[in-house]
């Protein structure tokens, strides 16, 4: 029996948000169910990615109690903080790998479970000492290394590239919610319950994620027996040839193209800023502005929640700009400059601005416009290279987390010996040369076959 959903709109508007389903009984389907399996997927890897950054950001407002417990330095913090990137380094480019050759489905489905763990196993590696602590928080970054390229192969075979952008932003939009989530409800936990609740709390999660990710991911189209020919046949079009399972990677081509070069060099200046911002924005907003450890999360959340709507809102506009014609390449110099741009300009105004609302207001506009990289940056790893998609965001993002590592670290040595200004100026001028880079050398063309 086949069931369509179909409203009776115009096909390709239809085809966006419908699907037909094949049932094997009458039985009536759940909500989740009634949704094109496409947009399970994303649904899914949204929840993950939330997940990701609630157990990301909870260090970055649970570190200023720890720090107080065990008597940690500005320097020592920054260790701490940047122990996870270790870790998150290492499986970059080995998730992209995996990925590509073994599906999304399992690598996604390991890196949960295996940060969640990590997680949980924090405040005892704490209380162990330093050098057991900034184990466990690598060993978390290997997790939550993966989960990146394992999305982005996910996506590349389930998503056609008029979805592109909007599912790209919808997933992004979860770690920016898992920031909001994470710093909202951290200051609250560690008030009632003391530091470690958070990461007991947050860690636990993973198991209920994986739980529904085991019922209803399948790393591709083909795998899926469930899916109906129409969804299929409107999600491959006429490029089925590049869903398929990578054999040997062509590392020589890869890395003799410029645009693959712009990816990698802006992705290092992009996440330099957001790792900073991602980690130390709390202690800004304790530090300089004065804020108490309720008020610095209550405030902390306010830019990340700006990015999580600017985010689907870059989406949907690079998305309509390519269905009206546009070219993929200008969509995503546009997008990518607004992302590098605007931030660049508020980061400069806060040296301006004394007022503590000034400030979160110049935070929320930087991260807000940050996010349209999500339809430009993040988006143009499938547009060069579908059938490495994988590969080529683990590599791009063992350099974004390689800014993480030394950003992270590095800002704790700078607070020691300048200001804030000095840290903020290190920032601006990484988004300038990325400004550069990505419209001299980025394409939305497909240059690998």
């Amino acid at each position: 029996m086949e069931i369509n959903t179909s409203n009776g709109t115009s096909s390709d508007e239809s085809h966006s948000f419908t699907t037909t389903a094949s049932v094997e009984d009458d039985k009536p389907k759940s909500w989740f169910d009634r949704i094109p399996k496409r947009w399970q997927i994303v649904a899914l890897c949204f929840f993950a990615f939330l997940l990701c950054n609630m157990d990301r950001v909870n260090m970055s407002i649970a570190i200023l109690p720890m720090a107080s417990e065990f008597h940690w330095n500005s320097t020592t913090v920054g260790l701490v903080q940047s122990s996870f990137f270790w870790g998150y380094l290492l499986t970059q480019i080995a998730g992209g790998v995996w990925a590509d050759s073994i599906g999304g489905k399992k690598v996604l489905g390991f890196g949960v479970i295996w940060w969640s763990v990590a997680t949980v196993l924090t405040p005892l590696a704490a209380k162990l000492g330093l050098p057991v602590l900034f184990a466990v928080r690598a060993c978390m970054g290997i997790g939550e290394g993966v989960a990146m390229p394992a999305m982005n192969n996910l996506l590349s075979r389930w998503i056609p590239v008029t979805e592109r952008s909007r599912s790209l932003a919808l997933v992004y939009s979860g770690m920016y919610l898992g920031s909001v989530t994470g710093l909202a409800f951290s200051p609250a936990l560690i008030h009632k319950y003391n530091w470690p609740s958070v990461f007991f709390t947050f860690g636990s999660l993973g198991a209920v994620w994986f739980t529904f990710w085991q019922k209803n991911a399948y790393s591709s189209p083909a795998e899926d027996l469930t899916l109906s020919e129409e969804e299929k046949n409107y999600i491959l079009g006429d490029s089925a040839q590049e869903k398929v399972a990578i054999g040997e990677i062509p590392w020589g081509q890869l890395l003799s193209e410029p645009s693959v070069w712009a990816l990698i060099v802006c992705h290092f200046c992009h996440n330099w800023g957001t790792f900073i911002l991602l980690t130390w924005m709390p202690t800004y907003y304790n530090q300089v502005l004065g804020f108490n450890l309720m008020e610095s999360g209550m405030f902390s959340v306010l830019p990340w929640l700006t990015m999580a709507l600017s985010s689907n809102l870059g989406g949907w506009i690079a998305d309509n700009l390519v269905k009206r014609g546009v070219s993929v390449t200008l969509v995503r110099k546009v997008m990518q400059s607004i992302g590098f741009l605007g931030p660049a300009f508020f980061l400069t105004q806060l040296s301006h601005i004394r007022s503590p609302s000034g400030a979160v207001l110049c935070m929320m506009a930087s991260q807000g416009l940050d996010a349209f990289s999500q339809s430009g940056l993040y988006s143009n790893h499938q547009d060069i290279g579908p059938r490495y998609a994988g590969v080529l965001l683990g590599l791009s993002n063992t350099a974004g987390v390689l800014a993480g590592v030394i950003g992270t670290a590095a800002t704790g040595y700078i607070l020691q010996h300048g200001t804030w200004d000095d840290v903020f100026k290190v920032a601006v001028a990484l988004y300038l040369v990325g400004t550069v880079v990505w419209n001299l050398f980025s394409t939305g063309e497909r240059v690998i076959d």
